[in-house]
């Protein structure tokens, strides 16, 4: 049977542009699949996606008319329940039989089978394969039930008493295999070949689609619509690329942004608008995120050596209409955007009134959680956690500028800027921290503080920052965990996985000399006048050290090596990467697999004694060689491997093990630790427990014994 291929369209209104590529996806390659499952396309036919504001639709190779016969086999039952004592069916067998609308006559053909418990009846036959019309039918209610849909809303069809619901009214559906059109329909909607060009330009309507193949073509010859989605933001960044050359700047790079406005033409056509240079005067995050958020445009920057990255006062406009003088449609968006920027210049000119620190007591007034109290009063938490921070530092100076900073971090808040644009906290912060006169350090570390807001964003540019940074996550973290709100399961209201990670890359990433559990304790403190906070200070360690063990396996460090590190938990995270190296070191040692194995025997042995063992060996109590070669190699090889440790040289004092191989070995191979002697057992004892404290401070070596 020949096979031909097939084109799907939904025509619709507007679809949400947001929502839309994922939407184009979906039906695609729901469409398909259920296509596949049906026996009516191969695993190898091709699928293509087209999405535009107006319409869903998908291109599938290779699908047939009719699903070829499958064969089915049906299990009934035990030979002995089906046939009686003669060979005839029973009643169960042949009520079975009637149920899958089998007739008797088939009775001597059924097969008989050992199914592993006895003698089974099993029913060969041959299925009809489904034909397109069915299985397309079928296909097509799938995949708009399985569309990432954000909001249904419900319609009335044009006879006027039925309604259905779809994310938008649905007025045209294609369906053509080859050339022919397929009989199905939903939506209140019967399949044909035509569907509707662009709202405003095209040059036929309805537009005639003559072949599946052609639909693509077709729809841009004559309807004006790039109908693909990727063609159509590849064609606007080829667009957007050009204008800026002509206009003598570099367009902000927003994937986002692109894919939205991506969403919301069908035929782009870029223009180039401009504004007044006195709103360059407002610092450019606000002048951008408002062209940006509000109408969609993309900003141009300053491309010259001397000025990169400064806004300028022309703009990008990805417009659905292609006019002959496009002057009516670029001064309108000029007219539109003026409004957005005075308003910018007005917010900025008026929160300049008041300082920074005048809006600090405002903070009072503003509800931070039920639990933990206002704004105001976490705002003096912050800045107690960054000044014991900065004193376990060293203090003078530093300490000084992050509790300033800490404390004015959140005034911005009740700005009329960031009321307007809650993305501008702490950018704001910082400007208006400069006009304010203040230290650029701690004007830097007021925008730093947020840092890092998301997986791979920068960390603070100053050690100011990164403790008022610090001090921010921390105070959230042990707020939240000592009220009981931590994450569960895929729940994380709070961000606090994200905030784990930011306190994670900060200590490692900074080297801050930092116990992590001391440092949770004492922040932990600062809550005392809260009521019904409890400490969690175990809990919350164990929550970030989960969070840094993931976090490691995704940098490309294996299980075990994670594992052999991370369970030591060690304090001071900025020693991680360095022990991380050592234990690769270690691993390319001869001697690793056998003193690993070796050191999960000792702990093994450790385990089973009812009391802690203590490292404290007697030597006149050394009987055997191999114990006292072993003691002999301890003392030669502890004190290098310590003087190492001290000095963070972990590879160093990994490596000085190697020597404890053969010892270690001769021991178990010769000594008998549970020796009948109580003392003489408790001496050997001592003797593991020295070698396992030994062995363990770099990392848990035992982790890596396979």
């Amino acid at each position: 049977m020949t096979a031909k291929n097939l084109l799907v369209e939904l025509f619709v209104e507007e679809l949400p542009p947001k929502a839309l590529k994922q939407m184009g996806e979906a039906f695609a390659s729901a469409l398909a699949a259920a296509l596949k499952k049906e026996g009516l396309a191969p695993e190898s036919a091709t699928v293509t996606a087209f999405a535009s504001p107006r319409r869903l639709a998908a291109h599938v190779t290779e699908v047939l008319a009719v699903a070829p016969d499958r064969p089915v086999v049906q299990k009934l039952m035990p030979v002995a329940v089906g046939l009686d004592a003669d060979g005839n069916p029973t009643p169960a067998l042949l009520k079975k039989l009637a149920a899958l609308g089998a007739d008797t006559r088939i009775v001597p053909a059924l097969r008989r089978e050992s199914d592993g418990k006895g003698e089974t009846l099993f029913y060969d036959s041959l299925a009809r394969g489904v034909s397109l019309a069915a299985g397309l039918q079928k296909a097509l209610e799938a995949a708009l039930a399985a569309l990432p849909i954000p909001k249904v809303m419900s319609y009335q069809l044009a006879d006027g008493w039925r309604s259905v619901h779809f994310v938008r009214p649905a007025h045209g559906l294609v369906a053509l295999h080859g050339s022919e059109v397929v009989p199905v329909s939903v939506l209140g909607l019967e399949a044909g070949n035509t569907t509707r060009g662009h709202r405003f330009e095209a040059a036929a309507d309805p537009v005639v689609i003559p072949d599946a193949d052609a639909y693509a073509a077709t729809l841009q010859r004559q309807g004006a619509v790039i109908a693909s989605f990727a063609e159509r933001r590849a064609e606007i960044m080829r667009q957007l690329a050009a204008a800026a050359a002509a206009a003598g700047g570099k367009p902000v790079e927003d994937e986002a942004l692109l894919d939205e406005v991506t969403a919301l033409v069908e035929r782009p056509n870029v223009l180039i608008g401009q504004f007044e240079a006195e709103y360059l005067a407002v610092p450019q995050e606000c002048l951008i995120l408002t062209m940006k958020a509000n109408q969609k445009y993309f900003p141009l920057l300053d491309d010259s050596v001397e000025n990169a990255g400064k806004l300028t006062n022309k703009f990008l406009i990805v417009s659905n209409i292609r006019p002959a003088d496009p002057a009516a449609v670029i001064g309108g968006n000029e007219r539109v955007v003026r409004p957005r920027l005075a308003d910018a210049k007005f917010f900025f000119d008026q929160d300049r009134k008041k300082s920074l620190e005048s809006r600090i007591p405002g903070l009072a007034k503003v509800v931070y959680h039920n639990k933990l109290g206002t704004q105001g009063e976490r705002v003096q938490r912050v800045a107690a956690i960054a000044r014991l921070i900065a004193d376990s530092l060293g203090g003078g100076e530093l300490a000084h500028k992050a509790e300033q900073a800490a404390l004015l971090a959140k005034a911005d808040l009740l700005t009329d800027m960031v009321g307007e644009f809650p993305e501008l906290q702490g950018v704001m912060g910082r400007y208006y921290a400069l006009h304010d006169g203040l230290d650029a350090e701690v004007a830097d570390a007021i925008e730093d503080h947020y840092k890092p807001r998301f997986a791979g964003d920068s960390l603070p540019r100053s050690l100011v920052g990164t403790l008022v940074a610090l001090a921010d996550k921390l105070e959230t973290l042990v707020g939240m965990f000592g009220i009981g709100q931590m994450p569960t399961g895929d729940k994380d209201p709070f961000a606090l996985r994200r905030h784990a990670l930011g306190v994670i890359r900060m200590l490692a990433e900074g080297n801050l000399d930092l116990p992590l559990e001391a440092m949770l304790a004492a922040v932990a403190e600062k809550f005392s006048a809260v009521e019904g906070f409890q400490p969690a200070t175990a809990q919350l360690a164990d929550f970030i050290y989960e969070r840094l063990a993931g976090n490691l396996r995704e940098q490309g460090y294996t299980a075990q090596e994670v594992d052999a590190v991370v369970s030591q938990r060690p304090q001071r995270l900025g020693d991680i990467p360095k022990r991380l190296a050592a234990v690769r070191a270690f691993l390319a040692l001869p001697e690793a697999t056998a003193l690993a194995a070796a050191n999960k025997r000792v702990g093994n042995i450790l385990k089973k004694v009812e009391n802690p063992v203590e490292p404290v060996v007697d030597n006149a109590l050394l009987e055997e060689a191999a114990e006292i070669a072993l003691h002999d190699a301890l003392v030669d090889v502890v004190p290098l491997a310590d003087a190492a440790f001290v000095t963070g040289d972990y590879t160093e004092s990994l490596t000085a093990l190697a020597a404890l191989r053969g010892p270690v070995d001769a021991f178990f191979d010769e000594v008998m630790v549970n020796a009948d002697d109580p003392v003489l057992r408790a001496n050997r004892l001592g003797l593991l427990a020295k070698l396992h404290g030994a062995m363990n401070q770099v990392a848990d070596l035992a982790k890596l014994s396979v």
